[in-house]
């Protein structure tokens, strides 16, 4: 069992796949693919959420990619929260009920999913050229396909226009994995495809050919390639309202839906059918995803609402 990665640059084109033990009680899968011809490294990281299996199905397909067809390298963690894929956690790790998207940069000192955090970026987003962070809709939430990137990052705005999902999400905010990336000068990406924790050929394909754009963009792979559906995405930003109070969640917009400022987004009953808390839109847009579980718990995220993004100057 390692406890620290291999060199990512041999000068030799190889396929390396392994277990790492980079924090105590922590072993999860890696592989590394190096090209013949040196060029960019990729950072692919997904199930940092363990239940979003298109996301993870595509990293392991990744592990698979041929190191002939490749200039640099692909250093790939298909499942960072192993438990929480093994347990079917919805979110967090199940070592400390924490959700690691919201724990970084971390502490070296901190709890399990904090270390975690702090090793990743301090042993591993240092090497990277570049990052993709799958992700794919949790078992209770569904969403249409969008990437969220660091607001006010060129380069990751660039990214997401290379991965070609139709609406893009300038992100900002801590805790969250391509925040710290790109804290440290590293272009960075989360894209969504898929929900429910479903996984399909189509979603995976989907996921996986955003992923090839990617690498033909930074210059790791070269054509053809799969174009885009569109030009460029929506970009939008994204408001979020959370629970005011725990109790059942009835939405009542659908993703893609259009909705207006004021215009009720869902409702929130006891068992008896009172209504607890009315939920109304801040902010002209579109859905972009909304929780589909029945129980929702006071805190937790009930819908996302995209509104363009406004251009400067």
């Amino acid at each position: 069992m390692m406890k620290a990665l291999p060199a990512l640059r041999t000068g030799q084109p190889r396929v390396e796949h392994g277990y790492l033990n980079p924090i105590e009680g922590v072993e999860i899968p890696f592989g590394i693919i190096e090209g013949a011809k040196p060029g960019p490294c990729l950072l692919i990281t997904a199930g940092v959420h363990g239940s979003e299996y298109c996301s993870i199905e595509a990293a392991i397909r990744m592990l698979r990619m041929d190191p002939g067809r490749i200039k640099g390298t692909l250093l790939i963690f298909p499942i960072l929260n192993v438990q929480g894929f093994l347990k079917r956690s919805i979110y967090v790790m199940p070592e400390d009920g924490k959700n690691l998207n919201r724990m970084f940069p971390g502490r070296p000192d901190g709890t399990v999913s904090e270390k975690l955090a702090h090793w990743l970026v301090t042993s591993v987003y240092p090497l990277a050229d570049a990052y993709l962070d799958l992700h794919g809709g949790d078992l209770d939430e569904s969403l249409a396909p969008f990437t969220l990137f660091p607001n006010g990052c060129e380069k990751s705005k660039a990214l997401a226009t290379a991965f070609g999902l139709p609406v893009a999400v300038a992100a900002g905010g801590e805790g969250y994995t391509i925040n710290a990336a790109y804290k440290l000068g590293v272009p960075s990406l989360l894209p969504e495809v898929s929900g429910n924790g479903l996984w399909s050929e189509e979603t995976v394909g989907r996921m996986l050919a955003g992923i090839e754009r990617v690498m033909h963009h930074l210059g790791i792979i070269s054509g053809p390639i799969e174009p885009a559906p569109q030009a460029d995405p929506a970009f939008v930003t994204m408001w979020v309202p959370s629970a005011p109070v725990s109790g059942l969640w009835y939405a009542s917009k659908e993703v893609s839906e259009p909705v207006a400022a004021g215009e009720i987004l869902g409702e929130i009953r006891d068992v008896f059918g009172t209504a607890l808390a009315t939920i109304r839109s801040e902010k002209d847009g579109f859905i972009l995803y909304r929780l589909t579980s029945l129980s929702v718990n006071q805190g937790e995220a009930l819908i996302g609402v995209g509104t363009p993004l406004v251009s400067e100057g």
